[in-house]
C-alpha cells in the first residue's frame, strides 16, 4: 500500500473526481454567455485570465485520473522533495504530489491559487486527505506569489493554471529547477510559445507529449 490509494486518501480522490467530472465548465452561466471567440480570447490574454478564470470558480478544472497517477510515479520515482505548482483549484493535483512526498518521506510543495473559495476548498481537502502539513498554498496571482520566496533546487514544476502564463511561470521558476528536474504542463496545446520553448534544442529541455493533452518536460541543463 501506498498513501496514493490509503483508505484516507483513496475515497476522497474518488468523490472528488466523481464531482468534478459532473459539472462541465460549458454549463457554468458565466461561462455559456461568451462566444466561442471571446472564450479563445481570454484564454489566450495575458491579461484578461482572472476574469476568465474567475468565471470558474466553483468547476475543479482538474488533471485527469491519468495524469494525477502520472504526477504520483514521477514525484516518487524522482524522489522529489521540493515541488511547485502552479494552479491549485480544488487540490486534485496537489494530493496526487503530496502523497508522493509523504511516501518520499517527507518535502515541501508550494502551489498558488488566486481564487479564494478554491484554496478554502483545497485547504479543506488537504485536511481530510491527512496531507496539509506537506503544502503551503499562496492565494493570489502566481506571477507574484511564485516570484519570491522559492526552494533553492526543485524537483518537479506543475503547470495548470492559465495556460498563457505557462511560459511566464517557467521564467520565474527555472534557474531553481533542479537538473532532472520534471515539468508537467496540463492542456499544454493552448500554449504554443511554451511548447515552442521547452521543445526547442539548446533551451535545456526534453520534452515529449503524453496523453494527448499533456507535455512532460525534463531539465537537463
Amino acid at each position: 500500500m501506498n498513501t496514493l490509494t490509503s483508505p484516507q486518501l483513496a475515497p476522497l480522490l474518488n468523490r472528488l473526481f466523481e464531482e468534478a467530472d459532473a459539472v462541465s465548465p460549458a454549463s457554468i452561466s458565466a461561462v455559456a454567455a461568451l462566444s466561442p471567440e471571446e472564450r479563445t480570447r481570454l484564454m489566450h490574454s495575458k491579461t484578461d485570465y482572472l476574469d476568465f478564470y474567475g468565471r470558474l470558480k466553483d468547476v475543479a478544472l482538474p488533471v485527469s485520473r491519468e495524469t494525477g497517477l502520472l504526477l504520483y510515479m514521477l514525484a516518487r520515482g524522482g524522489n522529489a522533495r521540493t515541488i511547485v505548482e502552479f494552479g491549485t483549484s480544488f487540490g486534485i493535483s496537489t494530493l496526487h504530489l503530496a502523497a508522493a512526498l509523504r511516501d518520499n518521506g517527507g518535502g515541501r510543495l508550494i502551489t498558488s491559487e488566486f481564487e479564494p473559495s478554491k484554496v478554502a476548498r483545497a485547504r479543506q481537502n488537504l485536511m481530510s486527505g491527512g496531507l496539509a502539513d506537506l503544502v503551503e498554498i499562496r492565494e493570489g496571482d502566481a506571477l507574484q506569489t511564485l516570484s519570491v520566496d522559492l526552494p533553492d533546487s526543485i524537483d518537479l514544476l506543475l503547470l495548470d493554471g492559465a495556460k498563457a502564463l505557462y511560459s511566464d511561470i517557467l521564467s520565474r521558476v527555472e534557474s531553481r529547477l533542479a537538473r532532472g528536474a520534471f515539468i508537467v504542463a496540463d492542456n499544454a496545446e493552448y500554449s504554443p510559445d511554451y511548447l515552442a520553448r521547452v521543445r526547442a534544442p539548446g533551451n535545456g529541455y526534453l520534452s515529449i507529449p503524453f496523453g494527448g493533452d499533456v507535455e512532460v518536460s525534463m531539465r537537463v541543463e
